[in-house]
């Protein structure tokens, strides 16, 4: 569950909280965005908050990784380091128009009320936790929430993918989207005969019953955008360069045979097959 909190502190008037929490890959990476298959789930030991408040005139109110004013060269360079040279607010903005345009395409009625609106959030960035989209997602929950509007999870992991990739040129996949979205475990087959029937893949919520502890790992000295990787890998796709075509196949079936282990309740070859995806992506990506 996502939270939407009223807050009635005195200062910023009544105000709403949405929150978005970050993805980590269990089994499938990278084969969403190439009509594969994954397993993901979000988890709660950091997150992504969104506060909104109605105000005269609309207004993104900058976060810590959107400053412009720093104490020394050094400053700056490692704040670029650890947040890139974009902030929050090109994310913020890219939302906002989608969610407009979402709603005047489909003639959803909004009154003409005014807000601001800041996020903060504690998801180490570039290390592939979705933590971009979750800003996205987050806000857009707000946006629907201050609105009384109500957005299908599907339908929002596409509107939160479509702010990356039609707005600002980052390549990605739904896996992330889909996970933030419907949040917890989520099994996704992205194969295209489902978009061609109903415009979203089958994403199916898991109950992880006894399953094994999983710890996340992660170095912040790895850090890179995300587009990094994504642009390269779908230059390469589209090249139908044999080793990314075998390797997406593979990572599909992975994530098939884990989801039949989910629903037969049984792990015990949980730990093989993650690690078949985690070498076979090492080596293609």
């Amino acid at each position: 569950m996502y939270f939407n909190v009223w807050d009635n502190n005195s200062r910023i008037g009544r105000s709403r909280k949405t929150v978005a929490y970050p993805r980590a890959a269990l089994i499938g990476n990278p084969s969403d965005g190439y009509n594969g298959k994954t397993i993901s789930f979000t988890f709660s030991n950091f997150q992504t908050d969104i506060t909104l408040y109605q105000s005269p005139e609309l207004e993104i109110i900058p976060a810590r990784r959107d400053e412009t004013r720093f104490d020394s060269l050094k400053d700056l360079a490692d704040s670029v380091t650890s947040f890139g040279y974009y902030g929050g607010i090109r994310l913020i903005k890219a939302t906002l128009k989608k969610f407009y345009e979402y709603c005047e395409k489909n003639k959803i009625k909004r009154d003409d009320r005014n807000f601001s609106i800041r996020y903060h959030t504690s998801i180490p960035a570039h290390l592939g936790l979705a933590g971009s989209s979750s800003i996205i997602i987050a806000c857009i929950r707000a946006l629907s929430s201050f609105y009384s509007i109500t957005i299908p999870n599907p339908i929002l992991a596409n509107l939160a993918l479509s702010v990356e990739i039609d707005e600002l040129g980052i390549g990605g996949g739904l896996q992330d989207r889909v996970a933030q979205s419907f949040q917890g475990l989520v099994y996704m087959d992205f194969a295209q005969e489902h978009f061609d029937h109903q415009g979203f893949g089958r994403y199916i919520s898991l109950k992880p019953n006894k399953m094994p502890n999983l710890y996340i790992a992660f170095k912040k000295e790895f850090s890179e955008g995300s587009e990094i990787l994504h642009n390269n890998l779908r230059y390469r796709y589209d090249k139908k360069e044999p080793d990314v075509i075998n390797a997406m196949e593979t990572f599909a079936n992975l994530a098939e045979k884990i989801f039949e282990l989910f629903n037969k309740g049984s792990y015990d070859s949980l730990p093989e097959l993650m690690n078949r995806n985690f070498l076979s992506e090492t080596q293609t990506c």
